[in-house]
């Protein structure tokens, strides 16, 4: 039987965290045999838990089985190698390793003295990071810019809008608030308009600039000038202006140097989100995609989506981190400090939303001391081979069509309707989306391009080979053929 257990005791820990590994690495071992999207319905767990919590000591192992019966039904397997749906959210040893780190420290980094070790390190790994990516040196700590750890690249960019929109008003005054815009193109993440809400940008001058397939999803520089030129007409001051690196609907990459030429022309603060594909950018052949970003003030990379980092790590760097400071900072009695008041160290609680912080730079570092560049650059070229090659399988069956171009691991298709179909297709796809997923065989997601309804095949997952990708795709033509011949 086991013993009550205490609010810490090194070995009644030490005899835990191995029944919870090896509870979580046989998850793994079968993840292969639950189905990837979760069937159940809303409200199922209200069904099966007591609905209060319990007044005496409950044994583990008892825990244990209504995990296994109870909550891994109502999961859906991020991790799985048949997961191929929005963007990945990678999980790895090493990354595990770090989270187990972390959570055993259990720090609260909000300022250097509160652990001089997390502020520390998170600085040390976000240089590394950035020269792997071969950011302008302005990015680094040794300068006057630098990285910090966000929990989500919807942090990352509302702190970015935050610092941007004090700056300009220190120059506008601060009635000029109704003035500002900010811009960015129709295949932005809906971050962008959440931080507006959140910054108090009115509504009316938040500009959605929109793209089509002619460049291939990605924002025009002369559709942003035209906006820009129109604003000033009116007396209006654009301030901000955010590009994508692999758009969350179909990996588009956006034109980064002509549209920071054109930010900084009109003072305007450039960031750059490249949440998904920033990872694919430490290797030499797609490096390329984020040319033009020495002329960003800000550049965003979820370290979380694609790089074997457990969620979450969300990695932003800033060419001048003062601009985030004045916006951020606070300075309570109670968090006064001698490292502090002779600003002789980095406070990353002036550089966040919340005070508290987790050291979350254990688990990055980790993943890059295991692994190594090496190993990480052939991960990534691993799972775009695989993009490639179901590329090719859907080019090889007539009935499916590439409807965006593939840069990525992303590839972007659809099931091409019979001739004079009412809605071209939008139904049929909808439905095939559908009944791929009640399979419970695979999971994808779906965007909407130009009107179409396209299905959305991410492959990223760390347990994916060739082989799971052969087998959605047979899934999918199977799931066809019965549409098809119902129509």
């Amino acid at each position: 039987m086991e013993s009550e257990l205490k609010p810490m005791d090194s070995e009644q820990l030490r005899e835990y965290a191995h029944k919870m590994v090896d509870f979580i690495a046989d998850y793994y071992k079968m993840i292969e045999s639950f189905p990837v999207l979760s069937q159940v319905k809303p409200g199922y767990l209200k069904e099966l838990l007591p609905d209060s919590a319990p007044c005496k000591p409950e044994n583990l192992e008892d825990v244990f089985d209504d995990i296994r019966q109870k909550i891994i039904p109502g999961i859906t397997h991020w991790q799985s190698p048949d997961y191929f749906a929005y963007y990945p959210s990678n999980s790895s040893t090493a990354g595990f390793l770090g989270e187990m780190l972390s959570a055993g420290f259990n720090i609260i980094g909000f300022s250097w003295i509160a652990s001089p070790a997390a502020t520390e390190l998170e600085m040390i790994v976000l240089d590394w990071f950035a020269k792997m990516l071969k950011l302008p040196e302005q990015f680094l700590s040794t300068g006057q810019g630098g990285g910090v750890i966000q929990g989500t690249a919807s942090e990352a960019v509302l702190v970015v809008l935050l610092a941007a929109r004090d700056k300009i008003l220190l120059k506008a005054g601060r009635k000029s608030l109704e003035k500002l815009v900010v811009y960015c193109s129709d295949q932005t993440h809906s971050a962008m308009q959440k931080a507006c809400q959140i910054a108090g940008i009115f509504p009316e001058n938040f500009r959605v600039l929109k793209t089509d397939s002619s460049s291939n999803y990605a924002l025009l520089p002369e559709v942003l000038s035209e906006a820009i030129s129109k604003d000033l007409s009116f007396g209006l001051i654009p301030f901000f202006l955010c590009a994508t690196v692999g758009t969350t609907s179909s990996a588009a990459v956006d034109p980064l140097l002509k549209l920071g030429n054109i930010s900084k022309v009109h003072d305007m603060w450039f960031h750059v989100d490249a949440a998904h594909a920033g990872s694919a950018c430490i290797c030499p052949e797609y490096r390329h995609h984020i040319d033009g970003v020495e002329e960003a003030d800000s550049f965003c990379m979820n370290a979380h989506k694609w790089f074997l980092t457990n969620f979450d790590c969300s990695l932003l760097w800033v060419k001048d981190r003062s601009a985030l400071i004045q916006s951020l900072s606070t300075n309570p009695e109670f968090l006064k400090n001698k490292a502090s008041q002779e600003n002789s160290v980095v406070d990353f609680k002036d550089w966040q939303i919340p005070l508290g912080r987790r050291f979350r730079s254990l688990k990055l570092w980790m993943v890059l001391r295991l692994y190594g560049l090496e190993n990480l650059q052939s991960y990534i070229r691993e799972h775009i081979k695989l993009a490639e090659q179901f590329e090719q399988l859907i080019s090889s069956d007539s009935r499916f069509e590439i409807v965006a171009p593939r840069t990525f691991s992303l590839v972007c298709f659809r099931l091409l309707p019979p001739l004079y179909d009412q809605d071209d297709g939008y139904k049929l796809n909808y439905n095939l989306l559908d009944a791929v997923n009640r399979s419970g065989k695979i999971f994808m997601s779906h965007t909407v391009l130009s009107g179409k309804f396209v299905l959305r095949f991410a492959i990223g997952a760390p347990l994916t080979e060739e082989r799971h990708v052969v087998a959605a795709w047979k899934v999918l033509q199977d799931e066809a053929t019965i549409l098809l011949r119902g129509s």
